[in-house]
């Protein structure tokens, strides 16, 4: 009787570890550019629960929260809130907003390299040797007037070598003609959100002037051809979200586009974008998607999806775009509070496959064989 109970015990155990296997997804055929993506899963605020996955496109495996398999020994893993993530050179770079760090890992095996301590850090960008990152510069605190600035940091020591002073709550960024673009939010200060671009000069690392735009601005992305596209959130009352570009040779606002975006990606010529709106006044979240053309900057579709998906997509959050195949992958974080899924649509918006993430998953990073 007591074999058999043992038995029995071994058995589920041997289930609960291979319910936790990675999962295999037909492979892509060609991978000799793009070896994979990392996916950052947010995880809910306060909840320590940030996970990163990896998918192999030559084997097919999706690997589920790899980082705390191949980094042990660290305490809390990757830790609270993952709100960026990118990769330059031979390094990844996860941007752990709670936790008030940025997790440097090799970007071939996730191996954690160390941290960097930056308070409230938000967006991250690359240019020259250098990352870029914005900073709120003070606790994760409604009603904090506290200055936000970019970080500058070496990509070889992986020190932080200077700061620049810029708006409330700057969050994303770019650059383009020797210029950085950042979108102070001021979102700690609703319903006086910023509404300022922020444009640094890249050699002196100096504020020289401010864009007016729109309020609560938030993305941020620079175009080959020099325009510079910002997502502002809106006011959630009466400012409805909304897509500007300005032109980086002139520091002027150009266009203006009437789609609300929550985030978006930028490929070649094409800017996709998901919309998901909370109206307090109707207490519902409106969702939309849409392809905008960067030479145009007309809308040229209202449709990312074309297959009846979106249907099954409960709350669309992140959004890629594969620079070879062109495959698009939308995550779904459901209720934010559980495994959320990822889905990668063919380049017509036909779904492919789907698989299960961790919380909140959010952010791509494509890693590209040198």
């Amino acid at each position: 009787m007591m074999k058999k109970h043992l038995l029995i015990i071994i058995a589920v155990i041997l289930c609960i570890f291979s319910c936790r296997k990675d999962i295999v997804i037909p492979p892509i055929e060609n991978f000799t550019a793009v070896q994979g993506f990392y996916l950052l899963n947010e995880g809910n605020m306060g909840s320590n629960k940030c996970t990163l996955d990896y998918y192999d496109y030559e084997t097919g495996e999706y690997h589920r929260n790899m980082y705390a398999g191949v980094n042990p020994t660290v305490p809390k893993e990757l830790g609270d809130v993952g709100n960026d993530m990118g990769i330059y050179g031979s390094k990844l770079y996860a941007v752990i907003n709670g936790s008030n760090k940025i997790e440097v890992m090799e970007a071939h095996t996730a191996r954690r390299l160390t941290q960097i301590d930056i308070p409230n850090c938000r967006y991250i960008i690359f240019y020259e040797g250098f990352a870029y990152v914005t900073s709120y510069a003070g606790p994760i605190q409604i009603g904090h007037q506290q200055i936000g600035y970019v970080a500058k940091i070496d990509t070889a020591s992986l020190q932080v070598m200077a700061q620049c002073l810029v708006g409330f709550q700057p969050d994303g960024l770019a650059i383009a003609n020797g210029k950085m673009y950042v979108a102070n939010s001021g979102g700690y200060l609703t319903p006086n959100s910023e509404n300022t671009v922020s444009v640094i000069d890249v050699g002196s690392f100096q504020e020289v002037k401010r864009i007016e735009t729109a309020k609560n601005l938030h993305h941020v992305c620079a175009d080959k051809h020099g325009n510079i596209w910002i997502s502002a959130r809106g006011d959630y009352y009466h400012t409805p979200s909304k897509l500007y570009c300005i032109d980086s040779k002139t520091d002027q606002l150009t266009d203006s586009i009437n789609i609300a975006v929550s985030n978006f990606y930028l490929d070649e010529n094409h800017l996709y974008i998901i919309g998901v709106t909370w109206n307090y006044e109707t207490m519902a979240n409106e969702i939309n998607y849409a392809i905008v053309d960067v030479v145009s900057k007309q809308i040229i579709s209202q449709k990312i999806i074309t297959d009846g998906t979106d249907a099954e997509i409960q709350m669309p959050y992140g959004i890629a775009v594969n620079p070879i195949t062109k495959d698009i992958y939308i995550t779904d974080v459901k209720n934010y509070v559980s495994p959320g899924v990822l889905y990668c649509f063919d380049k017509t918006g036909k779904q492919k496959w789907n698989v299960r993430t961790g919380d909140i998953p959010g952010h791509l990073a494509f890693l590209i064989n040198n």
